[in-house]
């Protein structure tokens, strides 16, 4: 018995480093945590399997009760056994997989035992599938609430062994040399298996363990990364912002270079290379076409794969993942390394998991905008509420009509109450009515109409069924204002405004068309895009309404511009179409002050 103990340690030391390097696989490293499937579970079968087979053949034979050859048996004479380290394989293979791959363990294992002949090796077979079932269920019963603990495996190794020595027992015949057997074999057999089970599980612990700490490191360093860039990606993607975001990443990362790009140009370029990728309108780099057009993370590790036509760059491997707001891809983040090697998984996962943060904190800060977008517009409504110059002119014509005809005072009263009224309703909600936006506008022009009778005419073509069509608020009255004030400001000939609204394809058009003085080319380009000052104005409410509808609407919504000198000029708009359902929608509610 004394003499059998070291024999067998070395049987177990030879599959413990087996099993080491089995570790470092990847497949072996999934079965571990639990992603089996039926592919996982014909792995788990054939790897554990082998190694039952193995310890069958490295196994030390026993001759009339001593201890024999220990070098690789083929087959045994009638009257030998064989101590081994085969319960040891059948019960991690099958605590790991289950009673159906401690099925296929034990079957693999007993008909490899059967044939090696010897007189117990009926007994030896029987009990190596009847180990592999009882084991596959401990390990199911168990693996329920958390993983396999090493002391739960150790026991469960040591009760397959003082199984498989009952059996021994039981079957083998005649039964004095059964006995005789267990007396020699059994205690070292329960012991070293056990304690062989034990270090595996131990093994088995060291990865799970070595991978959350990993994890734990690379959430933190994204986390902090996340930290120090937030401040500049609240502000958008812009060349500024990106730039710091850059040379934070730099530091902070193993990457030899980082880039960002929005949807057409390379915004920052920190690190390696920077000579040639340098922040400019288009890419140095097809792989980020590539990317903007098809929203997915792809990898190159070659400089050919990176497609840098620069002859002397010096990155050799790349990861490019996309920056996405609202689902929708707004740019890229790139991280660059001169030694492709250099790019890992925990590489990539990291890059990964940046982008996603990136990618949230861009929405939240489109977000933001839009909220100053809405207060700005909120703001500029509460501010006409109060304007000196339209309240005086507003007020004087009231006045003087006071005296010539009351019932028109009276009414331009009400108009200047609704005006007011409008004002406040817009400015507490993001979504409102065309009919409310409508009456807004007719308050407004009862007012200006008062003052200037014969100045202009405006008329309506709204197509029925569309009252009820939802629009943000503060969007037509400022663009008929434009029209009234600049429109006609030189012109002494009367004017027409023409407000349309229609539905084509489930989508809402509206166009606010007149026949004024018209916009020069050259303000044109960028009117609505963004201020242009002048004597008449600085088109702020233009850059508001357009801003406001690209993302409010996820840039679903068109804001177009047309005019010639001397024509005209035509607004329009092109919104998805919603209507207001009955009842009250999740974006508007009457209030009881409606009117």
């Amino acid at each position: 018995m004394i003499n059998l103990l070291p024999l067998m340690i070395e049987r177990v030391g030879i599959i413990l480093i087996a099993v080491f390097l089995l570790s470092q696989f990847k497949p072996f490293r999934r079965i571990i945590h639990n992603e089996q499937g039926l592919k996982e579970k014909g792995f788990l079968i054939l790897v554990f399997g082998a190694f039952a087979v193995i310890s069958n053949y490295t196994g030390i034979e026993i001759h009339q009760s001593l201890v024999g050859k220990s070098n690789w048996l083929y087959n045994l004479q009638p009257d030998s056994a064989i101590a081994n380290t085969r319960i040891m394989g059948i019960a991690i293979g099958s605590l790991l997989g289950g009673p159906l791959v401690g099925l296929g363990i034990g079957l693999i294992a007993g008909i490899h035992r059967l044939l090696l002949g010897g007189f117990t090796a009926e007994a030896c077979a029987v009990s190596a599938i009847l180990a592999g079932v009882a084991a596959g269920y401990l390990g199911k019963k168990n693996k329920g609430d958390s993983s396999i603990q090493p002391w739960y495996a150790a026991a469960a190794g040591c009760l397959m062994e003082i199984v498989q020595m009952a059996i021994i027992i039981l079957v083998t015949r005649p039964i004095e040399r059964a006995w005789d057997l267990v007396q020699m074999i059994g205690i070292p057999m329960v012991a070293i298996n056990g304690f062989g089970t034990l270090l595996f599980m131990l093994i088995i612990q060291s990865i799970l363990r070595e991978e959350e700490r990993t994890k734990a490191l690379q959430t933190n360093k994204a986390f902090d990364i996340a930290d120090k860039t937030l401040p500049y990606f609240r502000q958008g993607l812009n060349p500024v912002s990106c730039k710091e975001v850059a040379k934070i990443m730099l530091e902070l990362t193993d990457a030899d270079a980082i880039a960002i790009t929005d949807s057409h140009s390379v915004l920052a370029h920190a690190g390696a290379g920077s000579d040639h990728h340098v922040p400019t309108k288009g890419f140095s780099t097809e792989l980020t076409k590539k990317v903007l057009m098809q929203g997915t993370i792809l990898t190159a590790k070659s400089r050919e794969e990176i497609l840098c036509y620069h002859s002397d760059c010096p990155l050799r491997a790349a990861v490019v993942l996309p920056l996405k707001v609202h689902d929708k891809t707004a740019g890229t983040l790139k991280l660059y390394f001169k030694n492709p090697n250099s790019l890992g998984k925990v590489e990539h996962e990291l890059a990964e998991g940046l982008a996603k943060l990136f990618s949230a904190q861009l929405e939240l800060a489109e977000a933001e905008r839009q909220s100053k977008l809405l207060k700005n517009a909120e703001i500029k409504a509460l501010q006409s509420q109060v304007h000196p110059h339209f309240l005086f002119n507003a007020i004087n014509t009231i006045s003087v009509l006071c005296r010539t005809d009351a019932e028109k005072a009276r009414k331009l009263l009400l108009e200047l109450s609704q005006f007011f009224r409008s004002n406040l309703q817009g400015a507490r909600q993001m979504f409102i009515p065309l009919d409310k936006e409508l009456e807004h506008v007719k308050a407004y022009l009862s007012l200006e109409q008062a003052r200037f009778p014969d100045k202009y005419h405006v008329a309506f073509d709204i197509e029925p069924g569309l009252e009820k069509c939802l629009l943000p608020p503060f969007t037509l009255q400022p663009l008929v204002e434009n029209a009234i004030r600049y429109g006609f400001l030189h012109s002494n000939a009367p004017g027409e405004v023409q407000i349309t609204a229609c539905a084509q394809e489930n989508r809402l058009h509206i166009d606010v068309t007149d026949n004024g003085q018209g916009i020069s080319p050259a303000k044109l380009e960028a009117l609505g895009k963004k201020e242009v000052h002048s004597e008449q104005g600085s088109g702020t409410a233009l850059v508001n309404i357009r801003e406001r509808l690209e993302g409010m609407y996820n840039y679903d919504a068109s804001f177009e511009i047309r005019s010639l000198e001397g024509t005209g000029t035509s607004v329009k708009l092109n919104i998805p179409l919603e209507i207001l359902q009955k009842g009250g929608n999740e974006r508007y509610a009457e209030s009881p002050h409606h009117g």
